[in-house]
């Protein structure tokens, strides 16, 4: 009797493969081979650009999914790179810092008037809760109003830590962004700034997203009195 191949389990996406090609790689290039006894400013920006896209590219084909860290690195150095290659202003790379994490929580805001709040994306979303079981606990106690109201608290705090960002990042550019861009000094600085992002943006951030799911759980224990080991997805 022929037995039944098992299936195999699609491959857990590497936190640290992913730092590393999308962010510290990149970094580094900028950081350390911009002069032009390396590779030149221009060069080093299309260096740094290859690692996250050949990573997004790769994590497609084995996922057929869109790698979010290499989207979001692509899209950072290219918008990073044309602003340098194009020598303009150090400011415009300040507001496009504090563009995009300004632009996620105005989203989170304004989808709050959809049918489909941001929070459920970032969340409260199947891939992280037991959503089905949660809505029926909530129908049998007579609290659905009272969790769309959490949902709406959720999405502001989550919209908070987007503006934080944003602020924080516009502070990071302006104070270290000072040299000519099209220079190997200028690129040295935008290393540094992509290098103290995580510390000095990624974590305040994090705390606050950290807050609303600390709040949204405790919401959900309270409203349909399930304890969070029987709603998580278990991997």
């Amino acid at each position: 009797m022929t037995q039944a191949t098992p299936e195999k389990k699609p491959k857990k996406e590497s936190l640290l493969a992913n730092l590393l090609f999308n962010i510290l790689i990149p970094t580094l290039i900028l950081m350390k081979l911009s002069g032009d006894e390396y590779l030149g400013t221009r060069w080093a920006i299309v260096v740094a650009l290859a690692f996250p896209i050949s990573y997004g590219l790769k994590d497609y084909v084995h996922t057929h999914k869109v790698n979010f860290f290499s989207a979001l690195g692509v899209i950072s150095v290219l918008l990073t790179g044309g602003i340098s290659l194009l020598e303009l202003d150090p400011k415009y790379i300040a507001i496009k810092e504090a563009a995009i994490p300004g632009l996620l929580g105005l989203a989170t805001l304004i989808s709050l008037k959809t049918p489909y709040p941001l929070v459920k994306t970032f969340i409260y979303n199947d891939k992280v809760l037991q959503v089905d079981k949660v809505a029926q606990a909530l129908k049998t106690h007579g609290n659905e109003a009272a969790f769309e109201k959490t949902l709406f608290n959720a999405s502001l705090i989550i919209a908070c830590s987007f503006f934080l960002s944003s602020l924080l990042n516009y502070i990071l550019a302006k104070v270290l962004l000072v040299s000519q861009p099209g220079t190997a000094a200028f690129n040295e600085e935008l290393g540094k700034m992509t290098a103290l992002s995580f510390p000095v943006i990624m974590v305040p951030a994090m705390v606050v997203l950290t807050s609303a799911l600390f709040y949204l759980f405790r919401s959900i224990n309270k409203l349909t009195h399930l304890e969070l080991e029987d709603i998580i997805v278990h991997q």
